[in-house]
């Protein structure tokens, strides 16, 4: 299931982001309290545990100056979920909550909808990013694109994440082909990584594109609702089905 979320502003954070990851969870506190708290909440801590969602967020016209994003056409957040009941407490919660505000940003909602989602019904298929994906290792390295690695790390949190969502991994091992990918670094403002580092900014380096992707059609399937890599939850990894 798929939704889209357009939304009025002026001017956004660069690392904007994690404004909309405190969007999906104020929608989802103000629809189902118990829910978020499901979801978000284990023995009274922060849940880190992955969710079954991604997310990306889309500019049709911007300039960036410096830390700050001016929006020119509004902006759009598209959600991804197989998980019916995630998305119905988020729609709802969306539809409570007119107006946003994060830090000194701001945005207005201004149109909910549901949009179509493509069935995989083949065993190979090209994917496009609609937001990046990153890989990592066991030692929390990004890795890049050629890295010999970097499709056993896919296999392993493509792995993580079915089972999650199903109870089982992957049915098949996964073939990935670089077709058309790029590389970006997405900075994050993570409260965590700023403690612990010093830093203002966690620098994700991440890769978009198109590319292909082999294994079994319902890992296929279900990849293309939950996203593909890390921090999905965080605005990476979405994709659309191209064939």
């Amino acid at each position: 299931m798929r939704l889209k979320c357009d939304f009025t502003a002026d001017r956004l954070p660069i690392s904007h982001n994690m404004m909309f990851v405190s969007l999906i969870k104020e929608a989802l506190k103000k629809s189902h309290l118990e829910y978020f708290n499901k979801l978000y909440t284990y023995n009274g801590k922060s849940n880190k545990k992955s969710k079954n969602f991604c997310f990306s967020v889309k500019m049709k016209g911007f300039d960036v100056d410096g830390d700050i994003v001016n929006v020119k056409d509004g902006v759009s957040l598209l959600i991804s979920s197989p998980d019916a009941e995630f998305i119905l407490y988020l729609y709802n919660g969306l539809l409570k909550i007119n107006e946003f505000n994060y830090k000194d940003f701001c945005v207005n909602r201004t149109r909910i909808s549901m949009m179509k989602e493509k069935c995989v019904d083949s065993r190979e298929v090209i994917f496009r990013t609609i937001s990046p994906i990153c890989i990592k290792n066991n030692q929390n390295y990004f890795l890049k694109i050629d890295d010999e690695n970097y499709e056993n790390e896919l296999n392993y949190i493509a792995g993580k994440v079915l089972e999650n969502y199903r109870g089982t991994g992957l049915e098949e091992r996964l073939v990935f082909h670089n077709v058309k990918m790029k590389n970006v670094i997405v900075r994050q403002d993570i409260r965590e990584f700023e403690k612990s580092s010093g830093r203002d900014y966690l620098y994700v380096n991440s890769y978009e594109g198109i590319f292909k992707l082999c294994g079994s059609t319902k890992d296929l399937q279900d990849l293309y609702s939950l996203g593909l890599g890390f921090k999905r939850n965080q605005g990476f990894g979405m994709l659309e089905l191209v064939y």
